[in-house]
């Protein structure tokens, strides 16, 4: 319960800052974004509709969509994120205002703050809507880094916005999306987007089960030996992305307490399902 509360702090502090960044920066200064919130902009800027209201709606259906995708757990708090970021949206409205005529300057803090936002709902276990839903797919399926996913996403939305605010005020709006991405990246995932972990315990067996029924990894099995007690133990290793570190402690310790558990940034990854590396391995090596 402690941990669900400070989740859902986090959720609503990640949110105020996201709609901060939006009527704060974006609107005054006739920016777009990208995703639904872009969709949501360009119904604004056409129609007049209310932010709060049209975001809460088409994030609503499509995670009615994506449900099947989804865990119970992370569709009660994508839920809770959509309508906490369209509830902001829609306080943050009236009493937002130009804190810049610069749109240079409005650009850089609309991605920062706006990524900032979804960076920090991401690390408590949300999404803001729509398109993180996507961003997440990518992410289990492709292995694309959150950051990426949307910006992917993101830049088709603009594209399509240069026919509302003009091409100049879309440039402006490019930025803000990269600076977003990479805001999102560097709060959910660090400067790298897969580490491995190492696992000793006593409770092997359980941490393993936990692990794959829970998080839906593969995981490999490593025969050790204690140095000192000279006892034989199961070493288990998975590589997993970075914003499913607090996940994959929360499972280890709920079943041993007393795990040694060491983290490792991952540099590159090459194989099957990965990436394949810039320098190529000559045969016979």
């Amino acid at each position: 319960m402690r941990k669900t509360i400070q989740d859902c702090l986090y959720i609503l502090l990640g949110s105020l800052i996201y709609s901060i960044g939006i009527n704060y920066f974006t609107i005054p200064n006739l920016l777009s974004e990208g995703g639904i919130i872009g969709l949501t902009i360009i119904f604004h800027y056409v129609f007049h509709w209310s932010l709060g209201i049209v975001n809460f709606v088409l994030n609503t259906v499509l995670v009615l969509v994506g449900m099947k995708f989804l865990e119970k757990r992370a569709i009660i708090y994508t839920l809770f994120s959509i309508f906490s970021c369209s509830l902001f949206l829609f306080i943050t409205e009236e009493t937002g205002k130009q804190l810049t005529n610069d749109t240079l300057l409005a650009a850089i803090f609309a991605g920062l703050l706006v990524g900032g936002g979804i960076g920090i709902i991401f690390r408590a276990g949300g999404t803001s809507g729509g398109t993180t839903i996507l961003a997440r797919l990518a992410n289990q399926f492709l292995g694309w880094s959150m950051g990426k996913g949307i910006l992917a996403i993101d830049l088709i939305v603009v594209a399509g916005s240069v026919f509302i605010i003009g091409l100049g005020k879309a440039m402006y709006t490019l930025i803000a999306v990269y600076l977003g991405a990479k805001a999102i990246d560097f709060i959910v995932e660090g400067l790298e987007e897969k580490v491995a972990v190492l696992i000793i315990s006593n409770s092997s067996e359980l941490v393993l089960d936990a692990i794959t029924s829970k998080l839906s990894r593969g995981i490999t099995v490593l025969e050790g030996r204690g140095g000192y007690t000279g006892d034989n133990k199961d070493v288990l290793y998975i590589v997993i992305n970075r914003q499913e570190i607090v996940q994959l402690k929360n499972l280890i310790y709920a079943v041993d307490e007393h795990a040694y558990v060491t983290i490792h940034l991952v540099q590159e990854m090459i194989g099957k399902g990965y990436k394949v590396g810039k320098t190529k391995v000559a045969k016979g090596i």
